[in-house]
């Protein structure tokens, strides 16, 4: 049931009507039947499916269900961050941090993690903020770190809060106000928007 959570984010994204491919992709991951639950997902993917594709990724990154191929997996996570998937996004962008089938780049890293941040994952958010912190692919930023920690500890993110007070402890009260101020204006921004 719990992998089946995790398939439903290709509802929304391939329609009703895929509703049935995806029970057939789950019965087949409960059976341990990964040969025939990548057999029904990757036309999936090949439809465009973003969820899909990042579930496709994420197979051939750990071998379930065919040998492990981390080329493909960072091309599979590219299809489906193309189109915003947030959880291929911050894979993607842990590819490009450990150097996995890409080389490393932690610029790169921190675009892919960026556009996860902005849509809400708390994980993007927090690893936004350690980059932030070691100054990996941004420049060191005490300001910004603290935000990203802070918008990822609103998601009860325990790290996070950790991160973030160990961050404040790095600050001077008017970089503390700032990075609150910040953190305001980006919740204000996307409540706004939603």
């Amino acid at each position: 049931m719990k992998r089946y959570l995790l398939l439903l984010p290709l509802l929304t994204l391939l329609g009703a009507s895929a509703e049935a491919d995806l029970q057939a992709v789950e019965a087949a991951f409960e059976r341990g039947d990964d040969t025939t639950a990548y057999r029904e997902l990757r036309p999936l993917a090949e439809q465009g499916g973003a969820g899909a594709q990042y579930h496709l990724g994420t197979m051939y990154a750990t071998g379930r269900g065919v040998p492990q191929d981390i080329a493909e997996a960072v091309k599979w996570y590219r299809k489906a961050a193309d189109q915003g998937h947030a959880d291929a996004l911050s894979s993607l962008a842990w590819m490009y941090v450990s150097g996995s089938g890409v080389p490393q780049d932690y610029a790169e890293a921190a675009k892919w993690y960026r556009r996860a941040a902005e849509q809400g994952d708390a994980i993007a958010q927090s690893s936004l903020g350690v980059m932030y912190v070691l100054g990996w692919g941004v420049p060191q930023d005490y300001v910004q770190a603290h935000k990203w920690f802070d918008l990822a500890a609103a998601h009860d993110l325990e790290d996070a809060n950790k991160s973030r007070d160990r961050v404040a402890g790095r600050m001077t009260p008017a970089q503390l106000a700032e990075a609150q101020r910040l953190t305001s204006e980006w919740l204000e921004r996307r409540s706004s928007a939603n």
